[in-house]
């Protein structure tokens, strides 16, 4: 994808690198998907990227205010025909936004936010998301207690000296909180930079 001169959109390096290998996945796991919702676009470059090479869904891109000029820069540099304009998304009080949605894409989101709002994001995605629904969250995680790398070591120092109540959240934890809120893990998936996509799908009720 050509990029626009930096000076005119934000731009985010780790965001065109991780793109094709993010498709890769999404393009299974989002195969009976039809509307999804991304939280916390950031730049825009995912929903721009994504959006073009998954004509069978919608793609509703959301963030806090402060981002959406970017985001819209971007959807207007490169438009596509199911990507929508960013809705005003925050976990610290938004209702959850008009769909119907049946997928939520978060990329890079639950190590920098403050751990009850991820457990705020899978509550409402549990309580949202129909049966068969996923969640596809991408960053770094922690397995049993221990960092994957010594790169990532050294960036959850660095966010937690940014921000206290942010840094590398633990796989468990993650697995365990999907169960509380009926999001069973579907697949876990190596991405590049010692990066992971969780893939995890709302369970249909029981019967009776």
């Amino acid at each position: 994808m050509t990029t626009p001169p930096a000076d005119a959109l934000p731009f985010s390096q780790a965001c065109e690198n991780n793109q094709a290998p993010i498709l890769a996945v999404l393009q299974q796991a989002f195969a009976d998907r039809r509307q999804v919702l991304e939280v916390g676009s950031g730049t825009g470059q995912h929903g721009v990227y994504f959006a073009p090479r998954l004509p069978h869904l919608i793609w509703q891109t959301s963030d806090l205010a402060a981002n959406h000029s970017g985001i819209r820069a971007w959807q207007a540099a490169h438009p596509a025909p199911n990507l929508r304009a960013p809705l005003l998304f925050d976990l610290r009080g938004s209702t959850w936004p008009d769909g119907p949605f049946d997928a939520v894409f978060s990329a890079n989101t639950a190590h920098i936010v403050a751990w009850p709002l991820v457990q705020r994001l899978f509550a409402l995605a549990g309580a949202h998301l129909p049966a068969g629904g996923v969640l596809a969250l991408y960053g770094p995680f922690n397995y049993g207690g221990t960092y994957t790398s010594d790169s990532n070591r050294a960036f959850d120092a660095w966010l937690r000296q940014r921000d206290a109540a942010s840094g590398i959240r633990h796989f468990e934890d993650i697995v365990a909180l999907g169960v509380e809120h009926g999001l069973a893990l579907e697949a876990d998936n190596a991405m590049p930079a010692n990066n992971r996509l969780l893939v995890l799908r709302r369970a249909a009720p029981a019967r009776a």
